[in-house]
């Protein structure tokens, strides 16, 4: 057979660019083997020790539990220095940087005005962990199998992107009410100071949409960020072993595998930080005020505008990235869930291309 009308799109993507072209495709395998080509596809093979099988449901709700761990109490570890980012967005003048924004909080709110909004930060990103992680794991075998195990390892870029964007679009109708939330606390003083006040009184004032009305944006800045998350994470795990550590990840110690997935993390934290940050800029405006609406905000703010508190940004995803995935890791490594190695070339393909003997 010859490669699907999915395979040819893939093609045509930026990230991906193989110095070949795969004229033949085998058709996947449906028989009983097909446990073992779902796990090739991902250039794994479940070891001895595994608590259970790549791909089993077990496997993917322990997925999902390792994001709610590593988003939720990574996002509210963070919450003082995410709060004084969105009021540098939204009040520019009045706070004029990191450290200005940190100054007058703390002399307006004391100290614990610093942790405002934690509640729904907590909430709203352990649900959108659980989408994110979860959700990515499903979508990944998916489309593999879509695929097929040759064009899953020509087009994996592809792949990870597409993944991770099926995850984020779910994810991000879980996050998006406390989201807003959050942002209403953090931004308007006096409106409310917890969540409990905050959500009645959003219903109150405008009903169910107070609390979607930021989706759109939310996909805008979030759906980039995961896309550039997963993608950029995955291959530079694979060039990380490939170029930089001197030995095979088979060889490697548990911490050494956790102090890779640390740095390919941060890496991957600060591109995303830039790709999402002008949209980041737009949700917390949005969510502040009555009635506007995401062009609307994005005429206001104007080329220059979306930039502000960029670097605050690259700081907190930076850490932030790199520490969810350390935790995502390290929740695999606990419950001794099969860890794919970095993907390698079929042994089929490596035939075509007579790169064998």
């Amino acid at each position: 057979m010859y490669p699907t009308t999915l395979t040819q799109l893939a093609r045509a993507n930026p990230f991906s660019a193989p110095l070949f072209t795969l004229q033949k495709v085998e058709e996947p395998s449906h028989t009983a083997g097909a446990q073992g080509h779902r796990r090739r596809l991902a250039a794994a093979s479940v070891a001895e020790g595994d608590s259970c099988e790549f791909g089993s449901q077990k496997y993917f709700i322990l997925c999902g539990f390792g994001g709610i761990l590593s988003c939720g109490t990574t996002h509210t570890a963070v919450v003082p220095l995410d709060l004084v980012k969105c009021r540098l967005q939204v009040d520019p003048a009045k706070y004029k940087s990191i450290f200005t924004g940190f100054s007058v909080t703390i002399r307006e709110d004391g100290v614990r005005g610093l942790a405002k909004g934690w509640a729904p930060t907590f909430i709203g990103y352990s649900m959108q962990g659980l989408c994110k992680f979860g959700f990515y794991e499903v979508f990944k075998i998916l489309y593999s199998d879509l695929l097929g195990e040759e064009n899953a390892y020509l087009w994996r870029t592809s792949l990870y992107l597409a993944a991770s964007a099926s995850a984020e679009f779910f994810a991000d109708i879980a996050l998006a009410p406390m989201e807003a939330c959050k942002v209403r606390i953090q931004t308007q003083p006096g409106y409310a100071n917890t969540l409990r006040e905050c959500a009645p009184k959003m219903y109150a004032e405008e009903g169910l949409w107070a609390f979607y009305k930021g989706v759109v944006p939310l996909w805008m800045r979030q759906i980039p960020y995961t896309m550039m998350k997963f993608a950029c994470f995955e291959r530079t795990v694979e060039m990380l072993y490939k170029f930089v550590v001197p030995k095979p990840r088979s060889e490697c110690s548990k911490s050494e595998q956790l102090l890779v997935t640390f740095v390919a993390g941060y890496i991957a934290g600060v591109f995303c930080a830039i790709v999402s940050h002008p949209a980041d800029s737009v949700v917390s405006v949005l969510n502040k005020e009555k009635g506007s609406t995401a062009v609307e905000v994005l005429k206001r703010l104007g080329p220059m505008g979306v930039w502000k508190g960029l670097f605050a940004r690259i700081i907190m995803i930076g850490t932030l990235t790199a520490l969810q995935w350390f935790i995502y890791d390290s929740v695999k490594v606990y419950f001794r869930l099969p860890r794919p190695p970095p993907p390698e070339m079929p042994e089929s393909l490596k035939k075509k291309l007579g790169l064998t003997e």
